[in-house]
């Protein structure tokens, strides 16, 4: 197992910005990884995703003011989010697939326990 560390998430208002870490033991044998977000009564969704050539995507509501990006040299992942709104609260969790496994259909390896980020009005 390759456990996967997120931090960063916290309250912030309307229009501010968070940063979010994700530190995994191990960044040599994933390929790529990404940013989930699940709130309250919804299901978890693919917020921003990077492969291993720093290829990306993004939900089109994160499209602009989310920045996915990783190190490999630290062995961590980062989501850059800015002008943050309301609808953007949700539980974050870091996530990544092992090499040969085709993330456009096949769920993570690997998931992180979380972080809360919560948007105030």
């Amino acid at each position: 197992q390759v456990p996967l560390v997120e931090s960063g998430g916290g309250l912030v208002q309307a229009g501010g910005s968070l940063r979010l870490s994700c530190a995994a033991s191990s960044i040599f044998s994933i390929n790529a990884m990404a940013w989930y977000r699940q709130a309250p009564g919804q299901e978890r969704e693919l917020v921003a995703r990077i492969n291993s050539r720093g290829s990306t995507y993004y939900l089109d509501s994160a499209e602009g003011r989310f920045t996915i990006s990783r190190d490999n040299a630290r062995n961590t992942l980062f989501l850059q989010m800015n002008s943050l709104k309301p609808e953007d609260t949700a539980m974050y969790y870091c996530a990544a697939w092992n090499y040969g496994v085709n993330y456009y259909y096949t769920a993570p390896n690997y998931w992180g326990q979380g972080t809360q980020v919560t948007v105030s009005s």
